[in-house]
């Protein structure tokens, strides 16, 4: 049976949670995957303050350039840059765990079936195979992965980290955090999107009535208009 994860309907997503599962990925994710889909001005007033954003961009080098000279140089990040990535390119992520390439996670959620469910899952899954099934050298057991064995050994211990707002850090809290984080940045403007849906279509409900009745006064006597033929004899 699949491990439910409850929090998954978007109103759930809280910036406490936002802000612990951002922890984890910095913490855990980040020294192999990617969000190459987010800029640390993403951040700004979801989770963090704009202070912190820029004090937490400022502390990473990021290469910039040409200067006049033609050359690259490095200078510290700002709010406009993406979050920066592992691996320059597919071929050193490769490289360096042993031929399988970790995916960016920027849509994950989104890109797999069950969304939230099946990262939490996932992440919470790793267990020692069952009698009968053997996992070759470099694989892990892990039931919610397709074929039951991943490349990736279990990131999420207890204690793996400490928490800024003093929660615990167990394993579950850790998936569901991270989780919560996830199902954010595949969808950072989703609140924005709504908002101004609703918006749009209080405009258009209101708009509506007025047309109506201009179209029916507009068009009445033309609908309601016969024409007749006067025979001339």
């Amino acid at each position: 049976m699949r491990t439910r994860c409850q929090f998954c309907p978007r109103h759930l997503l809280t910036p406490r949670s936002i802000r612990r599962g951002f922890q984890v990925y910095q913490a855990v994710c980040a020294n192999c995957h990617s969000l190459n889909f987010i800029a640390y001005r993403n951040l700004v007033d979801v989770a963090f303050t704009e202070e912190e954003v820029k004090a937490m961009a400022a502390d990473v080098d990021v290469e910039d350039g040409p200067n006049e000279e033609g050359e690259m140089f490095s200078r510290p990040g700002k709010l406009t840059d993406k979050l920066p990535r592992p691996y320059p390119n597919e071929n050193a992520a490769r490289a360096n765990n042993n031929g399988a390439y970790p995916v960016d996670l920027s849509l994950v959620v989104k890109a797999r079936p069950h969304a939230e469910d099946y990262i939490f899952s996932l992440l919470t899954g790793y267990r020692e195979p069952p009698v009968g099934i053997t996992v070759r050298e470099g694989l892990y057991y892990n039931p919610y992965f397709a074929g039951g064995a991943i490349a990736m050994p279990q990131q999420l211990r207890p204690g793996v980290l400490t928490f800024d707002d003093g929660a615990e850090a167990s394993i579950s809290q850790l998936a569901k955090d991270v989780t919560t984080f996830l199902s954010w940045a595949a969808e950072p403007t989703h609140d924005e999107r709504k908002r101004l849906g609703l918006k749009f279509m209080f405009l258009t409900t209101l708009m509506a009535v007025p047309m109506l009745y201009w179209k029916k006064h507009k068009w009445a006597t033309v609908k309601t208009r016969k024409i007749g033929f006067i025979k001339h004899e």
